[in-house]
């Protein structure tokens, strides 16, 4: 049963348990993985697949055939609703676009900034328990939008090298033509280094298990490829005054429990009748479940009920937390959404359940975990783009500041550095 603390100044380690990511080293088997297939390339490839997934493959690939045909079986309802939940990604992550800028001054000095999109990404889709067409969505969309020029998707194959309709749907109306029929640390190796078939991408992108984040995070730090933020266990805070129904709040509580035995659901409320009301709510919901086992253990293990003396004390706990998902559900909800500075999405009134994030609103649902909402940000065109810087200096402006740029590099010892401006100002002389 989910506990109930009352809020007496504690330290937040008493008030809340959130789950940490398996720490076991799994580095020198993810390494060898990594330079088998950077050396065998297909070869390896292929192998790994049969040993670790069941696929007897004969290529890595996904044919157009298999991606229409996967397409065509699923349930045309449920193409109408990921079309719909398309539409409202797109239109949220227009909105993110960025421009450069160009500063021209008088004194002959230009300076400006691009933003271009990677020329390539690749995005990983777990397998496992769970397969999430949505993520699909949520990924290649925004990729899109910034303008990358190569989006190809990774995923395992089931036994029979297939994979999931479902996921053949969502990247067919993503736009995804190139999809890889690999899982595990052995697909971030053939993102990351390339193989006979796949061509390397600059930037990987998408939750997996310890061997996926491992190869990630080998990959990177040797120089070889981008990824994004390290993603942990799901969570959900609620903060919410008497006023709430203690059913939707068990449900909300509830969708993220269902995740992982590892995901944390948290309560915030003034009051102690609700408090009291949500967790025999809980109590009743969790017995229709189908993924009521891990919904128990994680309510059970992470799920926290805190009863605070006002709901400000509340926004501050939130701020420290800075959680995955914020529901504030109270009156006013817009008057109290300047109190909430870390979260990675904040849902806000009693009729806005974290679901509309995952699935339909617009909002990217690959949010912030473990605390990073503190300094990180949801998935969006930034991670798709990068930056560059140029400038121009007239001759007479490089006089202007010729004297100022040798000093500057003379202090710090690098005399070439200084002799690339003098060289140039004694010419002028």
């Amino acid at each position: 049963m989910i506990r109930i603390i009352e809020y007496a100044d504690q330290p937040l380690e008493a008030l809340l348990n959130r789950a940490s990511v398996p720490t076991r080293d799994v580095t020198k088997v993810v390494q060898d993985v990594l330079d088998d297939v950077r050396a065998r390339g297909d070869e390896a490839a292929l192998a790994y697949s049969k040993k670790f997934d069941g696929a007897n493959l004969t290529s890595l690939v996904a044919t157009a055939q298999e991606i229409d045909a996967g397409y065509a079986r699923v349930e045309p309802a449920l193409l109408a609703t990921m079309r719909r939940a398309a539409e409202n990604i797109t239109r949220y992550h227009e909105k993110q676009k960025r421009e450069g800028f160009i500063d021209a001054r008088e004194d002959g000095v230009v300076l400006g900034q691009r933003v271009l999109p990677l020329a390539s990404v690749g995005l990983y889709v777990p397998g496992g328990t769970a397969r999430y067409p949505s993520s699909v969505l949520m990924a290649a969309i925004p990729a899109k939008i910034a303008g990358v020029g190569r989006i190809v998707m990774t995923t395992p194959p089931d036994k029979s090298g297939n994979i999931p309709d479902v996921i053949l749907a969502a990247a067919k109306i993503a736009g995804i033509t190139e999809i890889v029929k690999l899982g595990g640390a052995q697909a971030v190796a053939a993102l990351a280094y390339g193989t006979q078939t796949i061509q390397a991408v600059d930037k990987i992108l998408g939750p997996g298990n310890i061997y996926v984040t491992t190869a990630k995070q080998l990959c990177f730090a040797q120089g070889v490829v981008s990824i994004d933020t390290i993603a942990g266990p799901s969570e959900i805070m609620v903060i919410s005054d008497s006023k709430s129904k203690p059913a939707y709040l068990a449900a909300d509580l509830l969708s993220q429990a269902e995740h992982d035995v590892l995901a944390a659901s948290w309560l915030i409320t003034d009051s102690q009748a609700l408090a009291t009301q949500v967790q025999m709510e809980i109590e009743q919901q969790l017995v229709r479940l189908e993924r009521r086992e891990i919904a128990r253990k994680s309510v059970d293990n992470n799920g926290r009920i805190i009863v605070v003396p006002d709901l400000k004390i509340g926004c501050r706990i939130a701020n420290a937390i800075a959680p995955e998902h914020l529901e504030l559900c109270v009156d006013e909800p817009f008057a109290w959404l300047p109190l909430i500075q870390n979260a990675g999405s904040i849902f806000l009134g009693r009729y806005c359940p974290e679901t509309l994030g995952d699935y339909m609103a617009g909002p990217n649902h690959t949010l912030p975990t473990s605390g990073a909402a503190r300094f990180a940000s949801p998935l969006g065109l930034d991670d798709f783009c990068k930056r560059s810087s140029y400038l121009f200096y007239s001759r007479d402006a490089l006089q202007s500041v010729g004297v100022d740029a040798q000093r500057f590099a003379l202090s710090e010892g690098l005399t070439a550095h200084a002799r690339a401006v003098s060289i140039r100002m004694e010419d002028m002389q």
